[in-house]
């Protein structure tokens, strides 16, 4: 392995929006493992959280503690967020749609999308995102469109083929790790798996290097203070 495929220094976040809080298996678990395994491999820190484990209050504030609820473990699995160059949700298909849960953490990754990071950027720029879906019913490319315009309307960047899942058979039958449902061993999840990535980690390190994205044209605070960054508009001329 040569050092252009280590990728050491690089720390990434999966979380998984199933529905069963631990210990219960979750098939999602499954499909996040064999990425971040391959992660592993190259010498990314990786971290994997399930959602449901944790108190996530319902809201689109950074801190909801302040705004009414009683508790709020979103203030904490945030910084964790940040400390992460790759971040990937993961999460099952109900009714043809992302979980009730993966969609509480857009929410909430949305309620401090406000924030600005050193440069004046919003708070996400510089790191990369994908995602990951199980089920046993349609709907992967769906999830998938829903999960990647989120990140990056929030100011994640999206590499090619950020996305991969597994489905199976379409119609009621087994998940992706029940004996025989043929999920570990299925070679195009398998190969959109490794591509999706290869590409964040790839990715990761490029926007790493170069300190993020340029800080010119982007950056809320100097928009807030007059800055037009040559876009002309008769309003500012």
């Amino acid at each position: 392995m040569t050092d252009d495929w280590r990728f050491d220094g690089l720390r990434a976040m999966f979380i998984n929006g199933t529905l069963k809080p631990s210990p219960e298996p979750s098939h999602t678990d499954g499909l996040i493992e064999a990425s971040a395994n391959l992660m592993r491999k190259h010498g990314v820190q990786v971290e994997t959280v399930r959602a449901v484990d944790h108190d996530i209050a319902t809201g689109v504030w950074p801190d909801m503690t302040e705004h009414g609820a009683t508790t709020d473990a979103w203030p904490g699995l945030f910084s964790r967020v940040m400390a992460a160059d790759i971040l990937v949700l993961a999460g099952p298909i109900w009714l043809g749609d992302n979980s009730s849960v993966t969609k509480r953490v857009i929410e909430r990754l949305y309620a401090c999308s406000s924030l600005l990071n050193d440069a004046g950027q919003y708070a996400y720029y510089g790191r990369v995102g994908g995602c990951l879906i199980t089920g046993n019913e349609d709907g992967i490319k769906h999830c998938a469109m829903n999960i990647l315009y989120s990140l990056q309307h929030l100011g994640y960047v999206i590499p090619p083929q950020a996305d991969a899942g597994w489905i199976g058979e379409a119609g009621p039958g087994p998940s992706y790790l029940d004996p025989g449902s043929g999920g570990p061993e299925n070679d195009f999840t398998n190969r959109n798996t490794a591509f999706m990535t290869w590409n964040l980690m790839h990715l990761a390190k490029l926007l790493k290097a170069n300190n993020g994205i340029p800080a010119q044209g982007n950056q809320r605070s100097a928009w807030d203070a007059g800055a037009r960054f040559d876009y002309e508009n008769p309003e500012y001329r």
